[in-house]
């Protein structure tokens, strides 16, 4: 089912709309080359990523524009029996950031994971180039005094996913190397 946000439209990506799926694979290599450039280094490796969240059971939502275009993507893989949701990943093309769209496709997501009866969303947002104050430093053995005074240093998106409602619930130190860790975030999307 498409929604539209404006003149936006968030509706399923296909696994026969190749045109829209290699728009959506360049749009994960331009989007993490700067600060993750390891996640998807080309587009080989984006399509790979692609295919994978295109598969039965999974979501994978785009946002297009009124031609059609991708302007931005999300996905969603189901954990804990369907209870619990990752959303992986989430990118903007870079022209269009900051008129809300990723909001859009979060929440869109959000709805999704409601509908199949998710009760919790998580994800992972990675500090791998020092642009948090949880980068670069011991994080062992009590790393929630780091996390209670933690700190965005260059334009890290997980104060975009806190204004999402989001919030902390943990960090994996070293996930990504010595000092570079995984910021774990969690949403509850389900009424109690």
């Amino acid at each position: 089912m498409a929604r539209r946000e404006n003149s936006l439209r968030i509706d399923d990506l296909h696994p026969t709309d190749t045109g829209a799926i290699r728009e959506a694979a360049a749009l994960l290599v331009e989007g993490f080359r700067e600060h993750w450039p390891d996640a998807w280094p080309d587009l080989a490796s984006a399509l790979e990523e692609l295919h994978d969240a295109l598969e039965p059971g999974k979501i994978c939502r785009a946002a297009r524009d009124e031609a059609g275009a991708v302007l931005g993507w999300i996905g969603g893989v189901p954990e804990y029996d369907g209870n619990v949701w990752e959303l992986h990943p989430l990118v903007v093309r870079a022209d269009a950031r900051g008129r809300g769209l990723g909001r859009a496709l979060v929440a869109d997501f959000e709805r999704q994971v409601a509908a199949r009866g998710g009760l919790t969303i998580t994800l992972g947002t990675d500090d791998q180039a020092g642009m948090t104050s949880l980068s670069g430093v011991e994080l062992f053995p009590d790393p929630w005094p780091h996390i209670a005074a933690i700190r965005n240093l260059r334009g890290h998106p997980y104060e975009f996913y806190q204004r999402c409602g989001f919030v902390i619930v943990g960090v994996v130190p070293d996930a990504n190397g010595p000092g570079r860790p995984d910021i774990l975030m969690a949403k509850r999307v389900a009424r109690r």
